[in-house]
């Protein structure tokens, strides 16, 4: 696995270990980093020794979401473009949903749009407490990929959260709400993760994956997968039709540098 550039892998004591690493863009997801997660996955799944997967994200957090720098400079445009575009980002991060094996996210610092979908896809997830969580997307005219956060908070919470683009919840709300499990301290996210890992990995695998295709199979019975597959379609329309709001975005962005477009999209929700 030493192939890859964009993540990091190793394995222990029956856990995988799957690291973001890009620390220079906040880990950020681009089509190459979403490939390679997939190559990973292959690969844990495929090795009976391991029992656990762990992922986490290198330098200042988690992951700052799906890279809109590369979209800036790929331009996707037209719904068979999109399609592509947005099923690469559903379908990698429905693998930690999917996966036979148990997966842990392991969170500090940001924790955005595509890549917290990624840690509610977990079947664990913990954070330290300096970690920030956040659906930002519709401030800046894009839509939500996987809508997972209804089934995990509730539809009032979920609505909270995305309708307004909050972007700022903290460890404690994150906790009282259920997207994460536990609160540990700064620094010890990965620890903390690696501990609830190998108590996993002693476990029969095999019972293991059987109970959570159970646990699972509680919220698909009541319409996860086609309230998923529904959300998806919605926003591939949104994406490739393209709000105005997305299109000033990305035109600042390409003239000005991604960091002035940030600036006018929070500048606009300052009342």
């Amino acid at each position: 696995m030493s192939k890859f550039q964009n993540i990091r892998v190793s394995a222990a004591d029956g856990v995988a270990q799957l690291e973001l690493h890009r620390p220079e863009r906040l880990n950020a997801l681009n089509r190459a980093t979403l490939i390679e997660i997939n190559a990973a996955l292959d690969a844990f799944e495929a090795d009976p020794a391991l029992r656990v997967i762990v992922l986490s994200g290198a330098g200042r957090g988690f992951s700052s979401g799906f890279d809109l720098k590369e979209q800036m400079e790929r331009r996707p445009e037209g719904a068979a473009v999109w399609r592509e575009v947005l099923e690469l980002d559903f379908s990698t991060t429905m693998r930690f949903w999917d996966s036979p094996k148990p997966t842990v996210a392991a969170i500090h610092g940001a924790c955005m749009a595509g890549a917290f979908e990624m840690a509610l896809a977990c079947d664990i997830a913990l954070c330290s407490r300096d970690a920030l969580f956040g659906e930002p997307e519709l401030k800046f005219g894009a839509g939500i990929v996987t809508l997972l956060l209804p089934w995990v908070v509730g539809p009032k919470a979920a609505k909270d959260i995305i309708l307004t683009g909050d972007d700022a919840i903290g460890a404690e709300r994150a906790l009282a709400l259920g997207i994460v499990s536990r609160v540990v301290p700064e620094g010890e996210h990965l620890s903390a993760a690696l501990r609830i890992a190998r108590q996993m990995a002693v476990i029969d695998p095999d019972l293991v994956r059987d109970t959570k295709k159970a646990i699972n199979r509680s919220y698909e019975i009541q319409g996860l997968r086609g309230a998923l597959d529904t959300a998806l379609d919605i926003d591939h329309a949104i994406e490739s039709h393209g709000s105005p709001d997305k299109r000033r975005f990305m035109d600042i962005a390409r003239e000005q540098g991604l960091k002035a477009a940030l600036a006018w999209r929070e500048a606009r929700f300052k009342l």
